[in-house]
Order: C-alpha cells, then sequence, then structure tokens
C-alpha cells in the first residue's frame, strides 16, 4: 500500500543500522537511494548491493556530516545524477559516554557537530532543489533522550532535543512550499551503536523489562515509521515527533 515509486532519497548514515535498514525498505517501496559512509565502506556498499538486487538505483558515497563542504559536495553529485531529491532522512548520528564536570570540550563539540550541525547541512543543501520542486520529505532521528533526557549522555540529549525544535521550526517555515518536516525519536534499539553497552547481559535484559512490550527491537522497527512519514498516508502530518520506543516513555 505504501509506494515510493519514482522519488530519490538521501539517507545519511545508511551503511548499518537504522539508516541501513530504512534504505532497503525504501527501495523495497520504490524509491532509488543515495547513502553517505564515513568508515564503514564495505558495509555501505553491501546496502548499494542489497539495493540493486531490488531493481532500484543506489550511489555511495563517503562524506563527513559534520563538514559542509563534504555535505555540499554530495548533494551536488547526486543532483547531477538526479533531477532532485524528494527525501532527506537525516539518520547519521553518534551516542557517547560523558559525565558532566569531566567531560571534554571536544566530546560535547564532535556530538553537536554530526548530531546538530550536519542535519543543518543536509537540509541547507537539500532544500533549494526542494523548494523548485515544491515538495519534499524531511524526516529527522532523534531519540527519546531528547524527551526525558540521559544521565551521562548530556550532550547527546540535548543534541537530539535540538533536532525536535529544528523540526518543529521548519515544518512551519518550509510548509508554504510543500515540504513536510517530521521527526522519529526512538528509543533502545539493537543496533551497532549499542552493541558495546548489550554486552552486558544484566543491563540488556534490565533494558528489555524497562520496556512495556518486553523486546528490544531490530532496527527495521524504526525504518517502518520512517517509511510511514516519508509516504502519502502521512500527507497531512507535519512538525510531528512520533516516538518509537515500546512505550518506555510517554509523552503527548
Amino acid at each position: 500500500m505504501i509506494s515510493l515509486e519514482g522519488r530519490k532519497a538521501l539517507i545519511t548514515g545508511g551503511s548499518r543500522g537504522i539508516g541501513k535498514a530504512t534504505s532497503l525498505l525504501f527501495a523495497r517501496a520504490g524509491s532509488d537511494v543515495a547513502i553517505n559512509y564515513l568508515s564503514q565502506r564495505q558495509a555501505a556498499e553491501e546496502v548499494k548491493e542489497g539495493i540493486s538486487n531490488l531493481d532500484q538505483e543506489c550511489m555511495v558515497f563517503k562524506a563527513d556530516i559534520s563538514q559542509k563542504s563534504d555535505v555540499i559536495l554530495m548533494v551536488e553529485k547526486i543532483l547531477e545524477r538526479w533531477d532532485g531529491i524528494d527525501i532527506l532522512v537525516n539518520n547519521a548520528g553518534i551516542w557517547t559516554y560523558g559525565e558532566m564536570g569531566d567531560m571534554s570540550e571536544e566530546i560535547w563539540a564532535e556530538t553537536m557537530r554530526i548530531n546538530l550541525d550536519g542535519v543543518f547541512h543536509a537540509c541547507s543543501a537539500v532544500v533549494p532543489s526542494m523548494k523548485e520542486k515544491k515538495k519534499g520529505w524531511i524526516i529527522n532521528v532523534s531519540s527519546t533522550a531528547a524527551v526525558r533526557g540521559e544521565a551521562f549522555h548530556s550532550h547527546y540529549a540535548a543534541s537530539k532535543g535540538a533536532l525536535v525544535s529544528l523540526t518543529k521550526s521548519l515544518a512551519v517555515e518550509l510548509a508554504p512550499f510543500g515540504i513536510r518536516v517530521n521527526c522519529v525519536a526512538p528509543g533502545w534499539v539493537d543496533t551497532d551503536m549499542c552493541a558495546e553497552v548489550f554486552k552486558n547481559a544484566d543491563f540488556r535484559r534490565g533494558v528489555q523489562e524497562s520496556i512495556p512490550l518486553g523486546r528490544i527491537p531490530p532496527p527495521e522497527d524504526v525504518a517502518g515509521p520512517i517509511l510511514f512519514l516519508a509516504s502519502d498516508l502521512a500527507r497531512h502530518i507535519t512538525g510531528e515527533v512520533l516516538n518509537v520506543n515500546g512505550g518506555s516513555v510517554l509523552c503527548s
């Protein structure tokens, strides 16, 4: 029922985790997909192969989204190939430990550069072409940490909270151009980002027990809501934050 036939999508951090799952799901829905990676080239090429096997085009770029020049060059190359970018999924991000009073400025700044500045760079580069076509879909990947905060990860929570505000602001600003801007806020997800902490079986069990639905979801469970927000089924939704956390954080 959901079709992205004929659309072109740029998904940042598309080589693994939520980005990978979203890229493959978009391709199944009929979209061509461009992804970027920073260091996991083999993983990115595997995603490209999977998308090609679905008879959709995939472009892969090595690009540091925290660097404006990298993002501009990537978008320029995409627009040389395609006549526009219909969907932008700002997924790339990092999650690191940081105790206030002991956290270095560089740890703080690195998180902001990637999790927040990267989204700004991508939106700045893509929005002009969306405005020309009078349509577009932007989905930002935030976190439940944006709502409840997260001890020892205050820099991460702050960056994701800023994405919520950015989403709401852009939704109103870009609505006259037919561009919808929404956000998904995942809770715990079984991805590489969480692999290290999930090595502790007791910690993993505690996380699972804290989720009312009683399971730690795979990345595909977040990719589905992203696909929904990028589809015509969500055509009257903009500025929304869709929480995907199994009931662990409930907010209106």
